[in-house]
């Protein structure tokens, strides 16, 4: 079947309209949502792409359609609105994918399969204390043999190392066992194969495909929260896959018992394996991250220099998010490769500031001191006034040092606010629980613990 062009488009220009779209949306969103569309024609304004399925047609126009049009107007300006049809389909298609299908259910699989990120490997990603759990569970996993915990559970914050995670173990997986069939996607695109599948009555071919991996992997599995078919579904291929002794592997932003509305024979499949936390960086890991890529962004700007400091700068004022992390670094080499000038503080300071802004505005200081007297039982008024006892004094370091780690506040103005402190009081005490933090694991969970509920 051949259909019309919108205007007099060529496949040329359907391809630079769809390399631009590949840029915007990721290669994720690209792979599911865009690549299937096929050009029409145009009537009075109205340009229509065909979808496989109504589901996937309206999925796009609610997502993506403000964009594509966007894009297409470059081509064809005339075009209104777009219009997204069931493309007719060849009476002999259908038989023959099906029997692909059922003949060689990997490449079924290889099918289904997101795109993988090239970049996100096991030696791309830094770890640290906050995530070295995660990371040698991942690895475990990722060396093919048997393991002792199925599934594997991965969950945390947006921008902590999940989603790299899961890359590298199916990348690792596909060079030491190639033989071995894996098969990686979003929770949300798992939805979108299931409902297609029932669109189409495809099911046996969906199931066949579904369990006939070796390892499943599903990001993001919030998503299907909510959703009842889908979780049943996928509680079924769950099971199949467990007793044929297949690895899972599974991440999401909270744990499987906070997630609202999963079912409750499927949080308990999720919590029978190992269930890992990938708590928000510390300082000592966002610097690790920004000292390595930093030096591939030397690859780029051989050229550039950079002031001491500005790292340790940015890891203290940059704390939640690591894509902003490195976004941020990213701008910062650019702007001064554009302008020609030395990454100093002064040029940091100026180039992020809407970044360092929104960093700085969501902690206070009065914040984290009503959360570390919260935390240690205390009165805030003990806290912040003269005693010395140590069940006030430490607490009152313990704020000292997230006050320096988490605000932009200068020392002198935090010893003013414990109570009209001198900036040595803050220095010392700012030592001292870097110190403990080394010796003593309990002040070191109670720093992570607080760090987590402040940056939430």
């Amino acid at each position: 079947m051949i259909w019309g062009r919108i205007q007099n488009m060529t496949q040329d220009d359907w391809g630079q309209v769809k390399h631009r779209l590949l840029k915007t949306v990721g290669e994720n969103n690209f792979a599911t949502w865009i690549e299937p569309l096929k050009l029409g024609n145009v009537d009075e304004g109205i340009g229509t792409l065909h979808v496989p399925t109504t589901f996937f047609g309206n999925y796009v126009s609610q997502n993506f359609s403000d964009l594509i049009l966007h894009e297409l107007r470059v081509h064809a300006p005339s075009l209104n609105r777009l219009n997204f049809a069931v493309a007719p389909r060849a009476k002999t298609a259908a038989p023959v994918a099906r029997q692909t299908a059922k003949v060689q259910p990997v490449q079924g699989s290889n099918l289904y399969t997101a795109p993988l990120e090239s970049r996100f490997t096991f030696d791309t990603f830094v770890v640290g204390k906050p995530n070295e759990l995660a990371h040698a569970a991942a690895r475990r996993v990722a060396e093919g043999g048997p393991v002792s915990f199925n599934p594997l559970f991965l969950y945390g914050g947006v921008g902590l190392g999940k989603t790299h995670l899961m890359h590298a173990i199916a990348q690792e997986l596909r060079v030491r066992k190639p033989h071995m069939n894996v098969l990686y996607l979003s929770a949300e695109q798992f939805m979108y194969r299931f409902v297609q599948a029932l669109r189409e009555r495809k099911m046996m071919d969906f199931k066949e495909i579904f369990r006939s991996v070796d390892v499943l992997m599903v990001d993001d599995v919030q998503f299907i929260a909510g959703k009842d078919s889908t979780q049943e579904e996928f509680f079924h291929t769950f099971n199949a896959l467990v007793d044929q002794n297949k690895q899972i592997i599974i991440s999401a932003d909270r744990a499987p018992g906070e997630i609202k509305d999963l079912e409750d024979r499927v949080k308990s499949r999720l919590q029978c394996g190992l269930i890992v936390d990938l708590h928000p960086t510390d300082y000592e890991l966002r610097l690790g991250i920004l000292q390595n890529k930093v030096e591939k962004h030397r690859e780029t700007y051989p050229d550039l220099e950079m002031d001491d400091g500005v790292l340790e700068f940015l890891a203290h004022r940059i704390s939640t998010n690591v894509r902003v992390l490195e976004g941020a670094l990213t701008r910062l080499f650019a702007f001064a490769s554009l302008v020609g000038r030395k990454i100093n503080m002064e040029l940091t300071q100026d180039c992020l500031a809407d970044v360092l802004r929104a960093s700085e505005k969501k902690i206070t200081i009065e914040e984290i001191q009503r959360k570390v007297s919260d935390h240690y039982n205390i009165r805030l008024s003990d806290m912040v006034g003269p005693k010395r006892l140590r069940s006030y004094a430490r607490p009152r370091q313990v704020a000292m040092y997230l006050c320096k780690q988490l605000t932009s506040r200068s020392l002198p103005e935090i010893g003013r606010r414990f109570g009209g402190r001198d900036h040595t009081t803050v220095m010392h005490g700012v030592k001292r629980i870097e110190e403990l933090k080394q010796s003593d694991s309990q002040i070191a969970e109670d720093i992570e613990l607080l760090r987590r509920a402040l940056e939430a």
